[in-house]
């Protein structure tokens, strides 16, 4: 027969496993209910911020476990589709009207538009040596000037504004190719269809090889790309998160890596 120091062993030990037990099972109804509560947000981005934003929504998924459905292009063609009730919940613009014009029109949530990025417009050759200043926009020795749509993307009209204050816009223009977006032109000179190009400094920042000329700001309107939550976001904790995420420290410095400016006070 066990003597009363062995059955008090015996219901110590039974007494340890039931509490193993009950944290086991605790801690898998806590991941269920996380998982539960993780969602999705669908996300219209300007092409120019493709890779930051690619980093910045795999930080906001550890993060939060909220996923992020991303779809890039110009800006000009996302706000059509905007207005047409395309099932975008968060509208990342390359400029500031749009997301505005949004916001008055009553499709963008009120008060949510903030500045998120500054971009910067580069002239860009993936040949070394090629591009050497304005200078290389005066000799024009090229065939191929690649830029974006300056009607859909704020970075055609930067580029257009460029060549405007350098008083060459008529001499380029039959040099002129011209993609729907900025990815699009980034590709007719990566491509080789075009010698050089005007492109974001995200686009290139990371590349060694090649020959770039920062176009200074007094030759273009700064580059403003705001943020807005869209209507069809606001009852979704997935997008309201990405908005505040978009906001914080970690996403400032993924922003700043790729050659953007943040705004002063615009992030908290």
């Amino acid at each position: 027969m066990a003597d009363e120091s062995s059955l008090s062993t015996l219901r110590s030990h039974a007494l340890k496993h039931v509490l193993k037990l009950a944290l086991l099972g605790a801690v898998a109804v806590g991941l269920s209910a996380g998982q539960a509560f993780a969602a999705s947000a669908h996300v219209a981005v300007a092409a120019n911020f493709t890779e930051p934003v690619k980093e910045i929504a795999a930080a906001f998924k550890a993060k939060t476990g909220h996923e992020l459905v991303l779809s890039f292009g110009a800006s000009g063609p996302f706000y059509s589709q905007i207005t047409q009730d395309a099932p975008f919940e968060v509208f990342l613009s390359a400029d500031s009207a749009r997301p505005k014009k949004l916001a008055d029109e009553g499709l963008g949530v009120k008060d949510s538009v903030f500045t998120y990025a500054i971009g910067k417009l580069v002239l860009w050759s993936k040949a070394p040596g090629v591009v050497k200043g304005e200078a290389t926009l005066k000799d024009a020795k090229f065939a191929k000037l690649s830029i974006c749509n300056p009607a859909a993307a704020p970075y055609g009209a930067a580029a257009v504004e460029t060549m405007q204050a350098l008083k060459l816009d008529a001499e380029l223009k039959p040099k002129l190719v011209e993609g729907a977006n900025i990815t699009q032109a980034y590709q007719f000179v990566q491509t080789g269809n075009a010698e050089v190009g005007f492109v974001a400094l995200s686009q290139v920042i990371n590349d060694k090889d090649g020959s770039r000329w920062m176009v200074p700001q007094s030759l273009y309107k700064p580059i403003t790309q705001d943020a807005v939550l869209l209507k069809k976001g606001e009852a979704n904790v997935a997008a309201k998160a990405f908005i505040d995420f978009l906001k914080g420290p970690e996403s400032r410095a993924i922003i700043e890596k790729y050659g953007y400016e943040v705004a002063p006070g615009k992030a908290s």
